[in-house]
């Protein structure tokens, strides 16, 4: 007897022992579950929740879970179901409880246990474990209730299971984990060998907003000296206080402290380690550093890498800088972005913008006279194309990536909507986009009114961009 022939009978005999068994209550629950994972609806009504959770783990689990689901269902049910052909078992020692209407499909694999075995993977790479653990249990039982209502033999439920981790895998390779998302290139410099792993010679900077951040490092790095100003007080003044004392500058707070931080760790020399807070921020998501301890763990690591630093008008700016509209559009898409996702939170932000009756503001930019809507300078180059990207893929190139969204003379709101669509597609002439080191703006009345990581102030024009190469040292883990 050949190998495919044993493996044949050993399917069989495995069929028929879940055949005898009982299980109480299994007739009441398992056939229910098969059916709810019809045509993947019970994954998408996962996905669904996932999608209104607000957080930001979930709703990139669901997208890559039903990712999975579409690559799984098709390659089982299109093509290798036709190239095996197998027949279904016969369920004339099952229970009448537990049968389903046998499908018309062929045997081999199954589809069902393919779908249920993307979405769990995929959702494992995402998901907090509390909430991966009961979808890969769900996903476990779906796979068996295929054997137990008589419709797979086990071996098609094995074989559509590895279909479907393997196509989970393979969403890794279309979009990436949130680490390498949100990781951002770097030049690595030579570790930090001399750093003290209790935390001598740290002096972290909490800003009084920070929340439970600051239990959290002294509970991890108990040696490190805490500075928490008063709600209020000057945090330039202590940041730079801190720096002067420090042999590593730790700070936490939004991102107008983090560039603050970074300002006074340049002029000291001294090396910088960012440590999120709730949701992290741009820039520490840039380095890949979610949360407090994962920043306490690039600081043991004793890694460094060397980013560049963006000024304007004696600011330094770590993210980005902008003016005319872009602050308020940041602002309402940063206040959604968590709930609905980055595009659809950034359409109803501008949507909420040019409703309240904004007009486009008047700039000359490197010489060139422009009514616009926004103009958006961004440290380093960003992925995505349109007014208010999110992500960059380095953090050391040299640039600057500029970004600008001019007013049209006819049906100037209604155009900058659609520009900021067709800017992202490439297809508005209203919508530019270039890279340089340097840049001058202005406008008539000689005060530029500029955000910079998120905070606001007005210098005397023209104001001039440049960039600081390499030029600061901040702790990320680069094993």
């Amino acid at each position: 007897m050949g190998i495919r022939s044993r493996l044949g009978a050993l399917d069989r005999r495995l069929f028929a022992a879940v055949a005898r068994a009982h299980w109480p209550g299994g007739e009441q629950v398992l056939p229910r579950l098969s059916k709810a994972a019809d045509n993947s609806l019970l994954w998408a009504g996962f996905a669904a929740g996932f999608a209104i959770s607000g957080r930001r783990s979930l709703r990139r689990a669901a997208t890559r879970g039903m990712l999975a689901v579409s690559l799984a269902s098709p390659l089982v049910n299109l093509a290798t179901k036709q190239a095996f052909g197998r027949s279904r078992p016969s369920d004339v020692n099952l229970p009448l409880a537990r049968l389903l209407a046998m499908p018309t499909s062929t045997s081999f694999p199954s589809g069902h246990s393919a779908s249920a075995a993307a979405f769990a993977t995929a959702v494992a790479m995402e998901a907090p474990r509390q909430v991966a653990l009961p979808v890969a249990v769900v996903a476990a039982a779906v796979c068996f209730s295929r054997v137990y209502t008589g419709v797979h033999y086990p071996g098609d439920v094995l074989a559509g299971a590895g279909i479907g981790i393997a196509t989970g895998l393979l969403t890794r390779r279309l979009w990436p984990e949130a680490a390498e998302a949100g990781r951002a290139r770097a030049v690595a410099t030579a570790p930090l060998l001399d750093l003290d792993p209790r935390g001598r010679g740290v002096v972290a900077v909490i800003d009084p907003a920070a929340g439970s951040t600051a239990g959290a490092l002294r509970g991890e790095l108990p040696d490190a000296e805490l500075v928490e100003p008063a709600p209020g007080a000057a945090m330039s003044e202590a940041t730079e206080a801190a720096a002067a004392r420090a042999t590593v500058l730790a700070v936490t707070g939004g991102e107008g402290t983090v560039a603050r931080a970074a300002a006074a760790a340049l002029r000291h020399g001294r090396p910088m380690l960012v440590v999120p807070t709730g949701t992290a921020g741009r820039f520490a998501r840039a380095l890949g550093i979610e949360t407090a301890h994962e920043a306490v763990s690039a600081y043991r690591s004793g890694g460094a890498v060397a980013v560049d630093v963006a000024e304007v008008g004696g600011q330094v700016f770590l993210n980005e800088a902008g003016l005319g509209h872009y602050p308020a559009l940041a602002e309402r898409r940063e206040a959604r972005e968590h709930r609905i996702g980055k595009w659809p939170a950034l359409l109803w932000g501008l949507a909420e913008v040019l409703r309240a009756g904004a007009r486009p503001v008047e700039v000359e930019v490197d010489g060139t006279p422009y009514r616009a809507w926004l103009v958006f300078v961004g440290n380093c180059r960003y992925e995505a194309r349109g007014a208010a990207p999110t992500r960059r893929i380095r953090l050391e190139d040299g640039l600057l990536d500029i970004r600008l969204l001019t007013a049209a003379s006819r049906l100037p709101r209604l155009r900058a909507f659609t520009s900021v669509i067709g800017g992202r597609l490439g297809l508005s002439r209203h919508y530019r986009q270039w890279k340089a080191d340097h840049l001058r703006l202005d406008t008539p009345s000689g005060r530029v009114r500029l955000t910079c990581d998120g905070e606001t102030f007005t210098a005397p024009g023209p104001v001039e961009f440049g960039k600081r190469p390499r030029a600061l040292v901040v702790l990320r883990d680069i094993g």
